[in-house]
């Protein structure tokens, strides 16, 4: 498998906006050591071109997304500046391909965080504070029909991040206990809880400074990582709004035009 080509078939599905077949269809040998591999040559790609890495996201981290997508394992990508939006202001829906939303806690590191060796007592310090987020995932794959190497490849499914304005000291929170609604037009959608993410989302904070400080990758202050949904995830397109409540951390809201 050559990696650059299929790094280039993905670039090009942001360009068409057209979607492609599963890459173990074409390529049943790939490994998931492949599939990061072709997430880094699109990050390359990116960054050469003027984004900026501002953190990483873990994903499949819940039963219910791991259940949903089919996976049994976690799997990480990055964040790019340009998938930032602001709450409350018009997202143009046409820029995702297949998008669908989950409610995250957001950590922003106010210390480098690096593995291996991290524990959750690391973790917790390196974090400054947390915010409500909607994450907007998004596949490259056509009909989101994803192995666990499709959607690595795919920079882990990733299109875009809200964050909430309210940061909360992780000190004044049981991350595990928070409660979470989710409303779409209004409408209840779901409900979760942090508990929901690897048993708390500090553990997938842990998981993700382990498995890419051997990559030589440290979290930097300032990073922002998402540590993975509390709900299963729910289409999105042009109208919506999207409405996440997370207890003491406030909400956050995405309108999609």
């Amino acid at each position: 498998m050559n990696v650059e080509d299929v790094a280039a078939q993905l670039l090009g599905a942001y360009e068409t906006g057209k979607p492609i077949a599963p890459i173990v269809e074409d390529h049943p040998e790939a490994t998931v050591t492949d599939a990061y591999r072709i997430q880094q040559e699109q990050v390359r790609t990116w960054t050469t071109a003027g984004e900026v890495v501002k953190g990483h996201k873990v994903g499949l981290s819940s039963a219910a997304m791991q259940e949903q997508m089919g996976v049994d394992q976690p799997d990480y990508g990055h964040l790019l500046s340009g998938m930032f939006h602001l709450e409350q202001q018009p997202i143009p829906a046409g820029r995702f391909l297949q998008p669908r939303i989950e409610p995250e806690i957001a950590f922003v590191l106010g210390r480098p965080l690096a593995g291996p060796g991290v524990t959750a007592a690391d973790a917790a310090r390196a974090v400054e504070f947390v915010l409500p987020a909607l994450e907007i995932v998004d596949s490259r794959i056509r009909d989101w029909k994803i192995s666990i190497v499709d959607t690595i490849a795919d920079n882990a499914s990733s299109g875009g991040v809200v964050l909430g304005s309210r940061p909360t000291p992780l000190s004044a929170v049981d991350l595990r206990l928070v409660g979470c609604t989710l409303h779409l037009g209004g409408t209840l959608a779901a409900t979760g809880a942090g508990g929901a993410v690897l048993g708390s989302p500090l553990n997938a904070l842990v998981w993700l400074a382990n498995t890419v400080g051997p990559l030589g990758v440290t979290l930097e202050p300032g990073h922002v990582v998402l540590p993975g949904s509390m709900t299963r995830a729910f289409p999105v397109t042009a109208g919506d709004t999207v409405q996440a409540t997370m207890g003491e951390l406030g909400s956050v809201t995405a309108v999609f035009t």
